[in-house]
């Protein structure tokens, strides 16, 4: 993931792309007519878990969630692979059959991809999925009181880094797979229903790093109660062990100082608000009036939702 830079040309001039370069949002939309647009995203990466169909399954659930994330429906999908020429066959196979299920359990084809080879193995899709542009959810979409939720717990970064260290336990490796797989397709779809407009998913910018583009495009402030914020069962553990990515020192060297902590909350619980996610939940600000029905049609479609926050006039991000 890029951190967002100016376009290289007058967006004006392009009336029919609706989100591009500048846009600190998830993925591309161009127009298609007055109800449908086109959303195209990319997505690729190094394992995060030793198994390799895990990984090419996480792999491809992280790319169809940047769709998830705007209000979109994938429908097309390329493999991106790169692969050591001396890895076996029967691995590779395995990445790919990873990817292609969970596309399939998406509803996305997969018609092709390219690869190359390199020194690391590396996979992920292309994916085109399309968006109402009058349901789009953008990260700019946020409004003065509406409430903050997640659809996954955190502490899948530190988790992954104490599983390269071989650290991490059988069981809390287990949990954080079953995560990392979950497509975000019926938390995109509950999203919609509830007339969300402003929204994300969290992953390499962390919750305070994605929740600081949020308040930034959106001209608000944002404001999480650490104590209702949901961590994986050992993220706690392995955050005071120190098992935390470099990405997550980058998170917080670029995004701390707009972040007003809680006096007496410790440096790990910090640094796992910065911990960089790999295809983490939805973060939706939930317009009060459907804060109610939303959590209950949550409830009944055992789709997971945690309130952590709520939006508010200002500016920057406060850890209460």
């Amino acid at each position: 993931m890029l951190r967002p830079v100016r376009e290289t040309f007058d967006p004006a001039a392009y009336p029919d792309l609706l989100v591009g370069l500048a846009d600190p949002d998830d993925a591309a939309v161009w127009r298609l007519s007055e109800d449908r647009a086109l959303v195209v995203t990319t997505d690729f990466f190094t394992p995060v878990v030793d198994d390799p169909y895990e990984f090419g399954a996480i792999a491809a659930a992280n790319a169809l969630s940047d769709v998830y994330a705007m209000g979109g429906k994938p429908f097309l999908a390329l493999n991106i692979v790169a692969l050591p020429e001396d890895l076996p066959h029967e691995i590779s196979a395995e990445i790919l059959r990873g990817g292609a299920e969970k596309a399939r359990e998406a509803g996305v084809v997969i018609a092709g991809g390219h690869s190359v080879k390199d020194k690391e193995p590396k996979y992920g899709l292309v994916v085109i999925g399309y968006v109402d542009p009058h349901k789009m959810i953008t990260k700019g979409g946020l409004q003065p009181g509406d409430h903050l939720v997640i659809t996954k717990p955190l502490g899948f970064g530190v988790t992954a880094t104490a599983l390269k260290q071989e650290k991490a336990s059988p069981q809390d490796i287990y949990e954080v797979v079953n995560w990392m797989t979950r497509l975000n397709k019926s938390a995109s779809e509950l999203a919609l229903e509830f007339g969300v407009q402003g929204g994300t998913d969290i992953t390499g910018f962390g919750l305070l790093g994605h929740g600081m583009e949020m308040a930034n495009a959106s001209g608000l402030a944002l404001e999480f109660d650490y104590a209702k914020i949901p961590f994986v069962n050992g993220a706690k553990r392995y955050a005071m062990e120190g098992y935390f990515p470099g990405g997550g020192f980058d998170n917080r060297k670029h995004y701390r100082d707009r972040v007003t902590f809680l006096s007496s909350l410790g440096k790990a619980d910090q640094m796992l608000l910065f911990d960089p996610q790999t295809s983490g939940g939805l973060m939706l600000a939930i317009p009060n009036k459907n804060l109610k029905g939303f959590l209950q049609r949550a409830k009944q479609s055992d789709q997971t939702a945690w309130l952590i926050g709520r939006v508010v006039e200002g500016t920057g991000i406060r850890v209460t």
